[in-house]
């Protein structure tokens, strides 16, 4: 019942707020109206956040609403035709999602076929865990542990490019020590201007651009607009 786009990210080549997605999102909500969760925007209120949404999406026919609009967050999930969960700190955002007991209510729709998208941040929310997120932890959730509606981890943003003069670790292999102390659950790693789309049993990486699959100590690839669901 699985109905879910998972997108690396909010901005690619067009730098306009969520314009590469744009067709991608008009056609996953089919003109229902959207609950929008804010959470992960640490540096932008619930309003603003929730305004610059509805606005990238009003041409596409999509009606946004905040999450703070409705009398609780609890009152929010379970009246919403769907979900959108933006980007920006996913430890901010998980930890929301527990302090307001929304985690579970969450899950059960997402399993029920609420149509549910979500950008860097609200993409990594869906896996196991948040243990390949990019971000700094600036605060500490209850739990690394996630939705878990996809049996796998996520890495949005992914990138094997090395800025000049940088000497630290690159995103590959962060990702390896990942593999090193967990060598079981799959990593799909998305680059920018790219999605994961999820219908029931399918999946089908969106975009022009490869990912990679970290598994097993080994990376695999993970082919644009090819079929990818025994993933899940």
């Amino acid at each position: 019942m699985r109905n879910l786009l998972m997108m690396s990210s909010s901005r690619a080549a067009n730098p306009d707020y969520l314009a590469h997605g744009r067709q991608w999102l008009a056609n996953h909500f089919a003109g229902r109206d959207v609950v929008f969760i804010p959470y992960a925007g640490v540096t932008l209120d619930a309003d603003e956040y929730t305004a610059r949404v509805a606005g990238a999406l009003a041409s596409a026919g999509v009606k946004v609403f905040g999450i703070h609009e409705f009398s609780s967050p609890q009152a929010a999930i379970e009246q919403a035709q769907a979900i959108a969960v933006g980007g920006g700190n996913t430890f901010m955002l998980l930890h929301k999602l527990y302090e307001f007991g929304l985690l579970d209510p969450l899950r059960q729709r997402i399993l029920a076929g609420l149509p549910y998208a979500g950008w860097s941040a609200g993409s990594n929310i869906l896996g196991t865990s948040i243990r390949t997120t990019n971000d700094m932890p600036i605060v500490q959730p209850r739990s690394f542990n996630a939705l878990n509606v996809v049996p796998f981890q996520l890495n949005p943003h992914f990138t094997d490019a090395i800025p000049p003069g940088h000497m630290g670790e690159t995103r590959s292999q962060r990702i390896e020590e990942f593999m090193c102390v967990d060598s079981h659950t799959p990593v799909l790693a998305i680059p920018e201007g790219t999605a994961l789309r999820v219908t029931g049993k399918h999946m089908a990486l969106l975009g022009d651009q490869d990912g990679v699959i970290f598994h097993g100590g080994k990376r695999l690839p993970l082919k644009a607009g090819k079929d990818c669901s025994q993933w899940l």
